[in-house]
């Protein structure tokens, strides 16, 4: 078998047997077949497609390509999420002690930030002590103890993906809905969990710019699921502007704190309900209409907070910084952007706004950069609220001396009208 042959069978739009794609995951890990080959067969599957069993057989090469994580001996139903990424979105420092706190079992691997996305990661480890790599049996333990864990990737699982995404990175093959796909699913199935929930977001703060495409990229993923046996379900959620009112680091910390303590703002706490509705039903706890109710109770009776500074604290966190959030360290400079004029907020820009974030020093801009963890936005106002002119847009913290150009740019961000707008709900659907 021959990698030129492969490579000539995709560019002519042909189905890639098992054996052929067995032949080129294998090969390429080893170091058996060149960059330059590689590069040729993604361009192929770019502009030729795969079908749904060229991408389940693909993920599972890809997934099977290192180390897999054993979870059998957790207890119970274990559950995992996976974002694809936004400005502003804590989801899993919220929705995973909410789970947790009804007894569901959250095993999670998560990656760092990179561009105006922010990472669970970085988020967590703003937290002083706060460790995010453990030993697979630290991980297991501490699961069964308390019912979740979030760590890091480690280097042993799916090294296909990895050199794969660092290759589509430089040759513009990323944006191919069959690599999408088999690059996140790949990696959440060898994390070892029961059920995946996909919360799949589109917008112009998402990787995927609108509802279609994000909605084959759900699709595909949920097929690739349960074509392996494992339960998988997507949610499609709104990501025209950004989630909650913080964006950076610690600032959204804070906000997951306020919010499993009763006081998020609308929009986070709906997604995160309505997310771990459907993970209690994956998780056969209860039904998904009884299961909004009971986490809401979570919320209310202190429980989910306290699950998160179970969390934190196993892992080495201070979690006196969670019971007070003031010990945060602050930036040297922290501003409002003030409105110009008055109307009706009809859109933020969320690219604009992460984009802004990251120059504040809440981002990385290349995988080498160091990430401020002060720094960040702080909404005052979202889509739909009215604004006089005069009242304060947002806040800014940041350490950067320079930054009056950036706040030109948050203000470009926020669209103002003179008609009242009608706020969508953050979840758009449900794939499943």
């Amino acid at each position: 078998m021959r990698m030129l042959d492969i490579i000539l069978k995709k560019k002519e739009g042909k189905t890639l047997t098992e054996e052929e794609l067995r032949f080129f995951i294998t090969g390429y890990v080893k170091g058996e077949i060149p960059d330059y080959q590689v590069s040729s067969l993604l361009m192929a599957i770019c502009f030729q497609g795969m079908n749904k069993e060229e991408i389940a057989t693909l993920t599972e090469l890809m997934e099977y390509s290192g180390e897999t994580i054993d979870l059998t001996s957790i207890k119970g139903i274990k559950v995992d999420k996976h974002s694809t990424g936004g400005v502003g979105d804590k989801t899993s420092m919220v929705l995973g002690p909410l789970v947790a706190s009804c007894g569901v079992k959250l095993a999670k691997m998560s990656g760092r930030g990179l561009g105006h996305t922010g990472g669970t990661l970085d988020k967590l480890e703003s937290i002083p002590g706060m460790s995010i790599s453990l030993t697979k049996e630290r991980f297991i333990d501490q699961v069964n103890k308390i019912g979740m864990s979030i760590i890091g990737q480690t280097a042993t699982i799916v090294p296909a993906d990895k050199k794969l995404y660092a290759l589509r990175d430089v040759t513009g093959t990323v944006e191919s809905i069959p690599l999408i796909a088999s690059s996140i699913m790949s990696k959440k199935l060898a994390s070892g969990s029961d059920t995946i929930l996909l919360d799949v977001k589109f917008g112009s703060g998402a990787f995927m710019k609108d509802l279609d495409s994000a909605r084959e990229l759900a699709r595909t993923m949920v097929e690739i699921g349960d074509s392996l046996s494992r339960d998988t379900r997507a949610i499609l959620t709104d990501m025209n502007q950004p989630l909650g009112c913080a964006i950076g680091n610690n600032l959204e910390v804070i906000e997951a704190v306020n919010t499993l303590k009763g006081k998020g703002p609308q929009d986070l706490v709906e997604l995160c309900v309505k997310a771990g509705a459907i993970m209690l039903e994956q998780a056969k706890v209860c039904s998904r209409s009884n299961a909004e109710e009971l986490l809401k109770n979570k919320i209310e009776n202190g429980e989910a907070f306290e699950k998160l500074c179970q969390f934190v604290e196993a892992q080495g966190g201070d979690i006196s910084y969670l019971k007070n959030t003031e010990k945060f360290e602050k930036s040297r400079h922290i501003d409002k952007v003030i409105a110009t004029k008055e109307g009706y907020v009809k859109e933020i820009n969320a690219l604009g706004i992460g984009e802004a974030a990251m120059k504040l020093g809440a981002g990385r801009a290349t995988k080498e950069d160091t990430i401020d963890m002060t720094a960040g936005i702080i909404l005052h106002k979202k889509v739909g609220d009215y604004v006089k002119k005069g009242e304060s847009l947002c806040e800014l913290h940041t350490n950067v001396d320079n930054y009056k150009q950036i706040v030109k740019e948050i203000e470009e961000s926020f669209k103002l009208t003179d008609q009242k707008i009608v706020v969508p709900s953050i979840i758009y659907e449900t794939v499943e």
